[in-house]
């Protein structure tokens, strides 16, 4: 699946089939589907599963939370006026490029 494609599939009323968990994750925030999105992180152990852990934290204002993932990711924490849009975008790049 290429950005294009995934970004089309945020309009329909449910993921793709077979589409791997981290873009599952990222495709629910997407939707607005927070805890969903979360739940799927949540069970996961991964880098990348941490890295959009912290994105989900952060978005939800729980800013210790969110630090506490993007170590545990190797990342640095945004600025918190970096905008989540802009996030949500580079995970899903970054998540492309290795899926």
């Amino acid at each position: 699946m290429n950005k294009k494609q995934f970004l089309e599939s945020v309009k329909c009323s449910s993921p793709p089939h077979g589409l791997h968990p981290l873009l599952t994750a990222l495709w629910h925030d997407a939707k607005g589907e927070w805890h969903k999105a979360h739940e799927i992180v949540q069970s996961m152990n991964s880098d990348y599963a941490a890295r959009i852990h912290a994105y989900l934290h952060r978005k939800e204002g729980d800013i210790i939370n969110a630090e506490y993932w993007y170590n545990k990711a190797g990342q640095k924490m945004p600025e918190l006026t970096h905008e989540f849009e802009l996030e949500w975008i580079e995970i899903l790049d970054d998540l492309l490029e290795i899926i």
